[in-house]
């Protein structure tokens, strides 16, 4: 994706020059951790291509998905964490072959004082991740793990542009913060209800 291509940045070729003469351009291959928890963060990151899972991570190594992170998109906690110059509360992971456009920080605070495009684009993602992070919360009080589980199943099938979603019960059990043996359960009785169906490290929607 093009930076002309995302809607906060097409009204000012000026602002999208003045991004790309900040910012450098990194590769990561699917599976890359891009930002672990507890690290200091340097720069903003664009996503210009494929996809970033955003996790949270308890005492014990255990996780929890809070959101993903599209092309067009950046992350909030990472703006927050770096202008308030704190340690990331979160970790980032490529779903994909992704690219992303790292902003430094320093330039941040400039950006924001020469273009109100860049701080609305900055505001418009507060909205959007405050509401998936409801999302979650709601999901894990009110919902039980089957509905969970499906909903999860529905949203990666929708990131990926596919019906069948390539990924291991335990993968599904640690973004789930639940046992994978609970998820395997979980899915054979989707599977028997006529929902999805099984293969190896494969889930298919019906």
């Amino acid at each position: 994706m093009e930076l002309s291509e995302i809607n906060e940045f097409k009204s000012s070729s000026q602002m999208r020059e003045q991004l790309l003469a900040f910012g450098f351009s990194k590769s990561f291959a699917d599976g890359d951790t891009i930002l672990n928890e507890n690290s200091y963060i340097k720069a903003i990151p664009i996503v210009t291509k494929g996809n970033i899972r955003v996790m949270r991570t308890d005492d014990n190594g255990k996780e929890i998905l809070l959101y993903y992170i599209k092309p067009g998109e950046s992350c909030i906690m990472s703006f927050l964490g770096g202008i308030h110059q704190d340690t990331s509360k979160v970790k980032a992971i490529a779903e994909e072959e992704t690219e992303i456009l790292f902003i430094p920080i320093d330039k941040v605070n400039l950006l924001i004082r020469e273009y109100p495009q860049w701080l609305d684009y900055i505001f418009r993602l507060y909205h959007k991740r405050f509401e998936e992070l409801l999302d979650v919360v709601n999901a894990i009080a009110f919902k039980k793990l089957d509905e969970r589980l499906l909903d999860f199943i529905h949203t990666k099938c929708k990131l990926t542009k596919s019906q069948t979603l390539n990924i291991t019960h335990e993968q599904l059990a640690n973004e789930l913060g639940t046992a994978r043996v609970v998820v395997s359960r979980l899915l054979k009785q989707l599977e028997d209800e006529g929902t999805v169906k099984l293969g190896r490290n494969k889930i298919m929607l019906v």
